[in-house]
């Protein structure tokens, strides 16, 4: 089975990215056929500065080296270096309906956060059926938020297919129903576009303020609460074991749960779980050009899987002759 999926390097990897794709990306090494790239295409929709997108690219990739990903167990790439994804992006947007973009919620919402209105941002799901396409996926892990998004790429598999003959496999979403959305420190879905995320290699005292600014409601220590409204809650599930959530679903309910206290619990918690991949971190970031090397081997792997796809839809197309 293919599975595939990629992150934008449009600022900090938070704990949002990595329950919501990279952990499950990660977990499926040995036992599918992995495409993990890094989407700089994509970005391009909201960062517009050339040093922190180039330095982003290279921080994703080397997060995910980081937290575990083997790049000899996996397609791992950088969206841009593999031209091909233009080429079939455009072929697509010619069987795209206008109605089908202008349903999508993505787009309004960000535009309501501020990004600037721009083709780019409204064609964005065409350019990322490209990317699913391109390679056959047959799963694609995504939040909730991206589910709209991978509907339009089946829709343009079908239409696709329907048009000039079976091309591209129809990929099927992989959704978390657990980790589907992280909570922010506001309580709004995590995301870097909402500056409520709590970054995954942030360590120190920025983390610890970064954690003490999870917004709670203001009830005394000894009020009962309810623990599925509260974010802190929602964060702590991530992270604790299931015998230590049941003691703290206790403390909410009956009275007694200190959000100062269960922040600190939350904070050694998030510190054991990176602590060692903050540590890689550092030690990819001190030889970046080794992690461009590792970008290099998988680009020329995506590029060789992408030239099949793509000599098959120029025939279907007519664009060879």
């Amino acid at each position: 089975m293919k599975i595939l999926s990629g992150i934008q390097p449009s600022g900090q990897l938070h704990i949002g990215n990595y329950f919501g794709m990279m952990q499950t990306m990660i977990s499926n090494m040995e036992t599918s056929e992995l495409y993990v790239f890094i989407v700089d295409l994509h970005a391009l929709t909201s960062v517009h500065d050339r040093e922190k997108l180039a330095k982003g690219t290279l921080e994703a990739a080397a997060d995910f080296l980081a937290l575990g990903l083997d790049p000899e167990k996996c397609i791992f790439w950088v969206q841009s270096d593999v031209p091909e994804v233009c080429e079939l992006s455009w072929a697509l947007s010619t069987l795209t309906p206008m109605g089908l973009l202008e349903r999508c919620h993505s787009y309004k919402d960000k535009v309501a956060k501020g990004i600037a209105a721009s083709h780019g941002l409204f064609a964005y799901p065409v350019l990322m059926a490209a990317d699913i396409l391109l390679y056959q996926a047959d799963r694609v892990p995504v939040g909730k938020d991206q589910k709209q998004h991978l509907e339009v790429a089946r829709d343009l598999a079908m239409k696709f297919n329907n048009q000039y003959g079976e091309t591209f496999v129809v990929p099927e979403p992989a959704i978390s129903e657990s980790t589907a959305t992280v909570p922010g420190l506001d309580g709004q879905k995590m995301s870097k576009s909402y500056g409520n995320t709590i970054p995954i290699f942030m360590e120190g005292k920025e983390l610890k303020k970064r954690v003490m600014a999870i917004e709670t409601d203001a009830k005394p220590v000894d009020d009962p609460k309810d623990p599925d409204t509260c974010n802190l809650y929602q964060m702590m599930q991530l992270f604790a074991s299931k015998e230590r959530m049941e003691e703290i679903r206790g403390l909410y309910v009956n009275g007694g749960a200190a959000y100062g206290y269960l922040k600190l619990e939350l904070l050694d918690l998030l510190n054991d779980t990176f602590g060692v991949a903050r540590e890689k971190k550092k030690e990819y970031m001190a030889d970046p050009e080794m992690v461009r090397q590792i970008l290099r081997k998988g680009r020329d792997k995506a590029r060789e899987k992408a030239s099949v796809t793509m000599d098959l839809v120029r025939e279907r197309i007519g664009l060879k002759y």
